[in-house]
């Protein structure tokens, strides 16, 4: 019966070079290693405490003027209602464990962002039909 040969292009910047597939499939030491088993998983134990809700703060860029501190998510994302451009705010979130403030990423930040314009459309009671 014939080899069967493959390509093999994870060489160490030499070219590709054909290789029989066996070698490919089954790497040596690739055996299963007797009485291994990985440790059981388990759900973390729950917190005595509840979490606390974050707590923003939303300062200027151009005039470092601080626009909202100690505000809640919702709080913060009313102040973002009023700002032109992301890029115009650093938003920090209060981190308990250091006890500081950390900047959020960009990322972050567009999440907050996002919101906008969406708190006034929950806020607003659905229109009941009139009859």
């Amino acid at each position: 019966m014939a080899k069967t040969w493959v390509l093999q292009t994870q060489t160490k910047g030499t070219g590709a070079t054909m290789v029989p597939l066996e070698s490919i499939l089954r790497k040596p030491g690739s055996d299963a290693v007797e009485d291994f088993a990985l440790p059981e998983l388990r759900r973390p134990e729950p917190d005595d405490e509840p979490r606390q809700p974050h707590v923003f703060k939303v300062v200027d860029v151009m005039t470092r003027e601080v626009l909202a501190e100690d505000a809640d998510a919702r709080s913060t994302v009313a102040v973002l209602e009023d700002v032109p451009s992301i890029v115009d705010v650093t938003v920090y979130v209060w981190d308990i464990k250091v006890e500081r403030w950390r900047m959020l990423t960009f990322g972050e930040t567009k999440a907050l962002w996002e919101y906008r314009g969406h708190l006034q459309e929950q806020a607003e009671p659905a229109a009941s039909p009139s009859g």
